[in-house]
């Protein structure tokens, strides 16, 4: 009996044991041997469980767990406020019915291959309104389109190449900040940024045709021959169907950064044009723009755009890199910028 309270006031601490101890004589101390027996005989089996169960929980909170996690951290790239909203609702300002996104998220898997980078040459330089907010740049049947932004100032203009000279347009209601645009069967389209209503206007007469809505800010807007492209500033992009404006199919544009062997995704999609199989896109209050595999969402390419405008061309009110447009005629590719006073065609160099 000694040798057993010796080995448990060595296991249990001072309090424990002293608790068990005077359970222990007292049931000895009131009941015959055999009873006395039976219940060390227990008290020893309890121990030695609670001992081993001791054992397991202190190896468990020592061990060191791998968790392999997907990078969440995206490019870092300034946020412009109110940040983009990815989520259906419905517009009840001004009454109009929200196509919920409910898309087909692309799960074609993308390939770990860096993008690759290039810089560019000057091939010509074009006259282009100083006072456009340029949002959105195309050409259709050789013609330039250009939708412009701003909140009183937004429009959607014709413009002789040559010249710079505006020879149509039309400008958005003082509520209605302007987007990007596209051309399709000879309407144009347009998004405003935070109203979710995109209007629809003749191509020849400028003259409002109809509105559609989408539940997601506006941002850029090309067409692939198939479906309308919308970017709304977050890492996502739209497929649209082009009868009914809802969300068939949605993408994540990501990078994959061979510095650290991962893929992280790029916020800040902004202004969109469809070219050759890929998706040009200006990167937000960057000097880049990007080509996108429509696929996969994947960026094959990073266009570096630094020192384009010269810092003499500069003014107060001289604002960021944006505005892509493209001839497939010559495969010429055009690029300008909100509020400068020049519209360039470059050629890409492959670094």
């Amino acid at each position: 009996m000694n040798m057993l309270f010796t080995r448990l006031h060595s296991t249990f601490p001072e309090a424990a044991f002293r608790t068990f101890s005077e359970l222990v004589l007292g049931i000895y101390g009131s009941f015959g041997t055999l009873l006395r027996f039976l219940v060390l005989t227990l008290f020893i089996l309890f121990s030695g469980s609670l001992l081993s169960g001791c054992g397991n929980r202190s190896a468990s909170s020592d061990r060191a767990v791998t968790v392999a996690a997907t990078p969440s951290t995206s490019t870092a790239v300034p946020t412009e406020a109110p940040t983009p909203v990815a989520t259906g609702s419905a517009d009840a300002a001004n009454g109009s019915t929200v196509n919920t996104p409910t898309p087909q998220i692309s799960t074609t898997l993308t390939p770990d291959l860096p993008p690759i980078y290039y810089t560019y040459e000057v091939i010509a330089t074009f006259p282009h309104d100083a006072t456009a907010f340029t949002q959105g740049l195309l050409f259709d049947q050789g013609q330039l389109y250009e939708g412009t932004g701003l909140y009183g100032e937004s429009t959607v203009r014709r413009v002789e190449l040559a010249t710079g000279v505006v020879e149509e347009q039309i400008a958005l209601p003082e509520q209605y900040f302007g987007e990007g645009i596209t051309i399709v069967n000879g309407q144009i389209y347009q998004l405003t940024w935070k109203e979710q209503v995109g209007f629809i206007y003749d191509q020849r007469t400028f003259e409002q045709l109809g509105e559609f809505s989408y539940a997601t800010q506006g941002w850029g807007l090309t067409f692939d021959g198939t479906e309308f492209i919308m970017s709304d500033g977050s890492d996502q992009l739209y497929f649209l169907d082009p009868s009914t404006m809802t969300v068939v199919k949605q993408i994540t544009v990501s990078v994959f950064d061979q510095t650290d062997q991962s893929r992280k995704t790029v916020t800040q999609i902004n202004e969109l044009e469809y070219i050759e199989g890929e998706i040009f896109a200006n990167i937000w209050q960057t000097d880049a723009i990007v080509r996108i595999d429509p696929a996969t969402g994947n960026i094959n390419g990073v266009i570096n755009l630094t020192g384009l405008l010269p810092a003499e061309a500069h003014t107060a009110t001289t604002d960021v890199l944006n505005g892509i447009a493209y001839l497939p005629e010559g495969k010429r590719l055009f690029v300008t910028g909100k509020k400068w006073p020049t519209l360039f065609e470059i050629k890409l160099v492959q670094q």
